[in-house]
């Protein structure tokens, strides 16, 4: 659990937007960010993105659901969900658990994710739903 990025305090509520500005959100962060990890997936790998996860509830979109579009590929399970005017990703609904949204921390307002250190990597190459009895979170 997670209640600092820097120098950025994370609020019970806080605030993510996209790059424009089109999309803002607010997460509900209670326990701040929980399990911060990067994937390895091939949409993963090339979004570079750090991700933690909260539950369908704990995404509010204030503004812009209007540009955001949906991505899915592979299974078409996850929903990735990234602003059709600046091409950020925002958030998406996982495959390994689809009561969860995974959302982008660099978009996550005062935060630098460059800021964390080290964060773990999973194998989404060899995704935990294509494997019984495992359930880590991507």
């Amino acid at each position: 659990m997670i209640k600092r990025i820097g120098n950025t305090p994370i609020e019970e509520k806080h605030r993510a937007s996209c790059h424009c500005g089109a999309v803002v959100l607010e997460l509900a962060l209670p326990d701040g960010v929980v399990d911060p990890r990067r994937c390895d997936c091939s949409l993963c790998r090339r979004r570079g993105a750090i991700v933690a996860s909260v539950p369908l509830a704990g995404i509010r979109i204030l503004r812009g659901e209007a540009v955001l579009r949906c991505y899915r590929f592979n299974t078409h399970t996850a929903q990735h969900y990234f602003c059709s005017v600046c091409g950020i990703y925002t958030h998406h609904q996982r495959r390994s658990n689809p009561a969860e949204y995974g959302y982008n921390l660099a978009c996550l307002e005062g935060v630098n994710p460059f800021e964390l250190g080290e964060v773990p990597l999973r194998d989404g190459v060899n995704h935990p739903a294509d494997r019984s009895g495992s359930h880590l979170p991507l």
